[in-house]
C-alpha cells in the first residue's frame, strides 16, 4: 500500500498499492543476490523492463545531499563503450580533471574559512582569487573542453531507440531511484547487455559540469517557484530529526562540494546487485529471461560492504509548529501530521481515510467547496514513506475567505471522524472504489513494472498481494482509533500561505482576464514545462486545441494562455535545436 511524494508524474499515477487480484510473480534470485521478478503476458510484443535501487535521498548525510539525485544523471553518461571515442583518453582526462579539482577545492577552503573570520566578504568573488587558484580553473575548464569532444552524445538513449526501444527515463525519490524502457520482444538479449554494461562499467562523464546541470534543474523547479523554497522549509520545518527533512534535489551547498570519488564510493554499496530488483513484464519466456539474467546481471560482483541501516530516525513531536508565508499563490492552509511508515498496520485505515475525505463526493469538497463555499479545493494525502509517515490535508481559500477559515473547516471534518464513525455503505463505496481502480491500474505492463518494483525496495513485492485483504478488512472503528491517535495539535505542523503581489506578476499579459485560480495553475504549468520534452510539448498542445473548441466561454481565457504558455516554450525548443 505504498504511497510516495514522486518527483516524476508518471510514478503519481501508481501511488497506492491496493490491488484486487492476485499478481502472479515468478521471482529468480542471482547468486550476486540481484532480483528478478517476471510477469510474463502475452499478446503484446513489447517488455516493460526496469530496475530499482534501494537509495534515495534518505540514506545521504549532510554534505552529499542530491548525490542521489546526481546518480539518475551521471548513469545515462555511458561505460566504457557506449559514449566515447576513446576510452583510454577519455578515463585519463577524467583522472587529471579529479587531480585538479581537488586543488581547487583547497583554494575555495581558504576562502571560505577567510570569508568565515571576516576577512572577505564572499568567497564566491572572483576578484578574490589567487593567481594559482585562476590558473586551476582555467586548467580544469580546458580539461573538461578536452573531455566533452571525445563524448559521443546521447549514445545511451540512441541505441535504444535505433532498436525500438521507448519511453527511456529515471527517477529518484526520498527512497528510491528507479530506471525503465520499452523494449520490443526481440531487443530483450540488447537490454540485459546495456543495463548489465552502465552497472558493471559506469564512466561518470561530465561529473562536474552535470552538477551545475542538476543547480538549474533545482533552480527550475525549486528557486523560480511560487512556493518552492517554502515548501523545503516546510519539510525541514517537519522533520526534526530524520533525513526526509532535506530535499531530493540535495541543498545547493552540497552541490558544489562532493567529488566524483564520493561518487564512485556511493555508487560501490549502493548500486551493488545485492540492493537491486529488476523486473520485466510483457511477452517474454521467464527461462530465457533468467538465463540472460545470469549471463549479464550475473556477471557483476556483489557489494564489499551491505548499504548501512537507517540510523537517525524522528523524534516525537511535542508541540504544534506553524509557518507563515507570503507568495505569489492563492490563500491557502497545510496541515501534516506525523503518522505511519510504509506496510504498518494502521496505514491501511489511513489510506481509507483519505479516501473518504477525497474526490466530488468526499467529505471536504461537500463541505469546505459545495456547501460552505469557502473553499476553491481541499485534499488529503495520505504518504507512508519507508521509515516514516505522514498525513497531510490542505485547502486553498476561495477569494474573500482566509485560509484561517478553510483550516478551521479542516479541523471540524477531521474532528467528526474521531467521533462520528464512518457509514457502513460510505465506507463500502471507497473500498470499492479503491479496488476498481486498482483493478484498471494493473492492466497496463508499465505500471504493474512500477508496482512490483516500489514494492520491492520496501516491503517486498508479496505485500502487492497481502494488502488487498487488509484494505477490505478495514472498519469504521479502525478508521475512528486512527484519527484520534494522529489528529491532535501537538502532532502537526500547519503552513499558512498568504498571497504576495508580484509587480511582475501583475502586469504579466498572459495572466490577464484570469481567475486567481486559474493564474495559480498557470504559473504551476509555467514551471514545470521547463522539464517537458519536445514531444510531449507539442501533444500536449494539440490537446489543448482539440479542447479549445469544446470549452464554454468562461474557459476560453485559459485555454488561450495555455496555447500560448505552450507555444512561446515550443519555440524555445524549436530554437535550441538549431
Amino acid at each position: 500500500m505504498k504511497k510516495i511524494l514522486p518527483i516524476f508524474g508518471l510514478l503519481l499515477a501508481c501511488a497506492a498499492m491496493t490491488w484486487a487480484q492476485n499478481v502472479p510473480v515468478q521471482e529468480v534470485v542471482l547468486d550476486n543476490g540481484m532480483r528478478l521478478l517476471m510477469v510474463p503476458r502475452k499478446g503484446d510484443p513489447n517488455i516493460v523492463a526496469g530496475w530499482i535501487a534501494r537509495v534515495g535521498s534518505v540514506n545521504e548525510h549532510p554534505g552529499i545531499t542530491g548525490i542521489s539525485h546526481l546518480f539518475e544523471h551521471m548513469m545515462f553518461k555511458g561505460t566504457h563503450i557506449v559514449g566515447t571515442k576513446n576510452i583510454d583518453e577519455d578515463l585519463k582526462l577524467q583522472k587529471r580533471m579529479d587531480e585538479v579539482h581537488d586543488q581547487i577545492q583547497q583554494e575555495q577552503n581558504q576562502l571560505i574559512e577567510k570569508q568565515r573570520l571576516g576577512e572577505i566578504a564572499d568567497w564566491k568573488d572572483p576578484k578574490v582569487r589567487s593567481d594559482k587558484y585562476n590558473a586551476l580553473l582555467k586548467e580544469f575548464d580546458d580539461l573538461q573542453t578536452q573531455a566533452k569532444n571525445l563524448i559521443v552524445k546521447d549514445e545511451f538513449e540512441r541505441i535504444y531507440t535505433n532498436n525500438g526501444g521507448s519511453s527511456l527515463n529515471a527517477g529518484t525519490t526520498n527512497d528510491f531511484t528507479v530506471y525503465f524502457v520499452n523494449v520490443p520482444a526481440n531487443k530483450l538479449e540488447l537490454w540485459f547487455w546495456l543495463e548489465s554494461d552502465r552497472l558493471m562499467h559506469p564512466v561518470f562523464r561530465e561529473f562536474y559540469s552535470e552538477r551545475d546541470v542538476v543547480h538549474e534543474e533545482r533552480r527550475m523547479r525549486t528557486d523560480s517557484t511560487p512556493t518552492g523554497k517554502f515548501e523545503e522549509e516546510f519539510d525541514a520545518l517537519f522533520w526534526e530529526s530524520s533525513p526526509y527533512s532535506w530535499p531530493v534535489v540535495g541543498w545547493p551547498s552540497d552541490l558544489d562540494s562532493y567529488t566524483r570519488q564520493d561518487a564512485l564510493d556511493y555508487f560501490a554499496v549502493n548500486y551493488a546487485p545485492n540492493n537491486l530488483t529488476t523486473c520485466l513484464v510483457g511477452d517474454f519466456d521467464p527461462a530465457r529471461a533468467t538465463e540472460l539474467a545470469k549471463e549479464y546481471f550475473g556477471r557483476i560482483p556483489r557489494g564489499l560492504h551491505p548499504p548501512e541501516p537507517l540510523r537517525t530516525v524522528e523524534v516525537k513531536q511535542l508541540a504544534e509548529k506553524r509557518m507563515v508565508a507570503y507568495a505569489e499563490t492563492n490563500p491557502e492552509v497545510v496541515i501534516r501530521y506525523h503518522a505511519v511508515a510504509d506496510g504498518n498496520k494502521d496505514e491501511y485505515a489511513l489510506s481509507l481515510l483519505t479516501d473518504v475525505l477525497n474526490g466530488r463526493t468526499g467529505r471536504l469538497t461537500k463541505s469546505l467547496v459545495l456547501d460552505q463555499a469557502i473553499a476553491n479545493s481541499a485534499s488529503a494525502s495520505e504518504n507512508g514513506l519507508k521509515y516514516e509517515g505522514y498525513f497531510q490535508v490542505r485547502g486553498v481559500a476561495k477569494p474573500g475567505h482566509t485560509p484561517e477559515e478553510v483550516e478551521k473547516a479542516i479541523y471540524k471534518e477531521l474532528d467528526k471522524l474521531q467521533k462520528e464513525p464512518v457509514g457502513e455503505h460510505e465506507l463500502q463505496k471507497v473500498k470499492n472504489q479503491n479496488a476498481a481502480f486498482a483493478f484498471r491500474r494493473i492492466q497496463s505492463n508499465f505500471f504493474l513494472m512500477l508496482q512490483l518494483l516500489l514494492a520491492d525496495q520496501s516491503r517486498g513485492w508479496q505485500a502487492i498481494n497481502t494488502d488487498p485483504p487488509k484494505i477490505q478488512a478495514v472498519t469504521a472503528a479502525d478508521i475512528k482509533r486512527v484519527a484520534n491517535t494522529y489528529f491532535t495539535p501537538e502532532n502537526r505542523t500547519v503552513a499558512i500561505y498568504y498571497t504576495k503581489a508580484s509587480t511582475a506578476a501583475e502586469n504579466d499579459p498572459l495572466l490577464a482576464g484570469l481567475t486567481d485560480e486559474e493564474k495559480a495553475l498557470i504559473r504551476q504549468i509555467r514551471s514545470r514545462l521547463s522539464q517537458a520534452k519536445l514531444e510531449q510539448i507539442q501533444a500536449a498542445l494539440a490537446q489543448v486545441d482539440q479542447q479549445a473548441a469544446a470549452a464554454p466561454p468562461d474557459k476560453q481565457n485559459f485555454m488561450k494562455a495555455m496555447k500560448k504558455l505552450l507555444e512561446d516554450r515550443l519555440k524555445e525548443l524549436e530554437g535550441g535545436k538549431k
